[in-house]
């Protein structure tokens, strides 16, 4: 596998995103500043320079005309993609921790943080996809504000993720707890609720169709979910928090990455840390390869959608670009292929053949056994 290490970042990766053409990589850290990097070699078009604070997640519309990021210093900005110039700021009572473009690419949603006297909360932004053309003035106000309280125990419990499903039905949104909610997003009231996981829900991914999703957790596992009825279908288990899981789009693998904590990685070698990113088969839920390279737990991952390479960002401040060689793209899964009629009828006589044979057998033990017992007798 013939990795490029990308250079860009001063400090840990939070993390890696492809556009929805896989030409162009967007990456962030607690540097304060996104860059853009060509999928294919990984070199660096440009960075988006204006935040203060640590850049918790991104997201890229459809055109990769206009990206978003939420970040720590409690804002979002708005950005053109070719120019880098930031097309506006929206104000948050918090930090923000995510960020989803709506199907249509005319509004988006944002989580952000509980700080002082205001509660956390999921926020929805109108921003017009023809707006740099009509000259459309964004507007400070969400169009829509659910507040997430404490808890009745006095918790306070703070979302993780967040983002559309499909025809922009509901709002997605993880939480720290291991909760996953489904939210209205018109009336914002709350839909649905499980809880998948014992510990912190730290990503979620989802195929290119959203039919399926992966959440990442604290407690050690990955599971594989249908997003239609939230039925739990997979559980892909380690020995180490999973920080993020992603779905291949071209074969039925899972990648997970992760590793131990952050604040005991100078003490730990990047053998006894375990920072590799693991390949699980979806079906089988067994792990069948990894790959090394990261001196840190790995925070961030993705895969192009046409499936020749993955991304990967670390604590160590690097973005590994990996292009998968071809006898893992030519490699086939050992799965039992379907027998026509007459193979189905070969296999029949012979498994009949085989029972005759054993039937023999055992009834030739039997004629032996009454023969010692003439013997002894005599």
């Amino acid at each position: 596998m013939r990795p490029i290490l990308l250079k860009g970042h001063e400090r840990s990766i939070t993390v890696v995103k492809y556009n929805y053409d896989g030409d162009l990589l967007f990456t962030a850290s607690k540097d304060h500043v996104p860059s853009m990097w060509r999928a294919e070699n990984g070199e660096r078009i440009g960075t988006f320079n204006g935040h203060k604070g640590t850049i918790w997640d991104l997201d890229v519309d459809r055109f990769s005309a206009r990206l978003l990021t939420a970040s720590a210093d409690a804002s979002v900005n708005l950005w053109n993609c070719e120019t880098g110039e930031i097309l506006h700021t929206f104000k948050h009572h918090g930090p923000v921790r995510g960020v989803a473009w709506a199907e249509g690419g005319n509004m988006f949603a944002s989580i952000n943080d509980p700080f002082v006297d205001h509660n956390a909360q999921i926020s929805v932004y109108d921003a017009p996809i023809d707006a740099t053309v009509t000259g459309y003035s964004y507007s400070d106000l969400p169009r829509l504000e659910i507040d997430l309280p404490k808890q009745s125990d006095g918790r306070v419990v703070k979302p993780t993720n967040i983002a559309w499903l499909n025809l922009n039905e509901a709002l997605f949104v993880t939480f720290d707890n291991g909760a996953i909610r489904l939210y209205d997003p018109v009336t914002g009231e709350e839909m649905e609720e499980i809880f998948p996981h014992e510990k912190k829900i730290n990503r979620v991914s989802f195929n290119r169709d959203k039919t399926l999703f992966i959440t990442s957790s604290a407690d050690f596992t990955a599971k594989l979910f249908d997003v239609v009825d939230l039925y739990h279908l997979k559980t892909y288990k380690t020995d180490r928090p999973v920080n993020d899981a992603v779905i291949s789009e071209t074969k039925d693998h899972i990648l997970l990455g992760g590793g131990q904590e952050a604040m005991s990685v100078t003490t730990t070698s990047g053998k006894v840390g375990k920072f590799e990113t693991r390949f699980f088969h979806l079906v089988y839920e067994e792990e069948f390869g990894t790959v090394k390279g990261h001196f840190g737990p790995i925070n961030a991952l993705a895969i192009n959608p046409n499936g020749l390479s993955y991304a990967s960002g670390a604590e160590d401040g690097y973005v590994r670009l990996h292009f998968f060689d071809k006898s893992y793209l030519d490699m086939k899964d050992p799965v039992p292929e379907a027998l026509q009629e007459g193979e189905e009828e070969e296999e029949e006589e012979e498994e009949e053949e085989e029972e005759e044979e054993e039937e023999e057998e055992k009834s030739g033990y039997d004629d032996d056994d009454d023969d010692m017992e003439e013997v002894r007798k005599q």
